[in-house]
């Protein structure tokens, strides 16, 4: 009889213990999969201009430091940009320290889109609105040749817990 009731009450426990949910649940990331991103884009319009790379660590004028805007380091391997500075407040500034909040858009070409994530700004040339890490470019302009992507279109995204990549 004892034993019995023990493990009805250790199933009682069981099924207790599976039911209640925990304090650490885990935030489902927001996937840049094409039905969410096109839910999110509709909220803010988008700004279409031309794109051009930047990256600190080859020769040129004008290429900035290794440091972004957000605090963080350059990375010429993952999914970035640099915001052009009047575009700033659509992407809720982009600040540096305990005020930094990482912030997603959406660009677009004719035949291809990515979600990259905005950690830096910069004056860019007059007509560019965004300047991409090396990854993104390539993504957008395999040869590297063009250097400018002419007409691109960039959308800022809600939420900082997107993952940057294509689309």
């Amino acid at each position: 009889m004892l034993r019995q009731m023990s493990a009805a009450f250790c199933g009682v426990l069981i099924i207790f213990a599976c039911s209640v949910p925990t304090k650490a649940a885990a935030k489902p990331a927001r996937l840049a999969t094409r039905t969410k991103v096109q839910a999110d884009v509709t909220k803010l319009p988008p700004f279409i201009g031309a794109a051009s790379t930047y990256n600190p660590f080859r020769p040129g004028p004008g290429e900035g430091g290794k440091l972004t805007a957000s605090g963080e380091n350059y990375s010429a391997n993952s999914w970035t940009a640099a915001i052009q500075t009047n575009l700033r407040r659509f992407f809720s500034g982009v600040f540096s320290g305990k005020a930094y909040r990482p912030r997603f858009a959406l660009v677009e070409t004719a035949d291809k889109r990515a979600v990259v994530k905005i950690n830096d700004v910069g004056p860019l040339k007059p007509g560019r609105i965004i300047d991409l890490n090396e990854q993104t470019m390539q993504y957008f302009d395999p040869t590297m040749e063009r250097g400018v992507i002419k007409s691109v279109k960039v959308t800022p995204l809600h939420g900082d817990d997107w993952i940057a990549g294509p689309v």
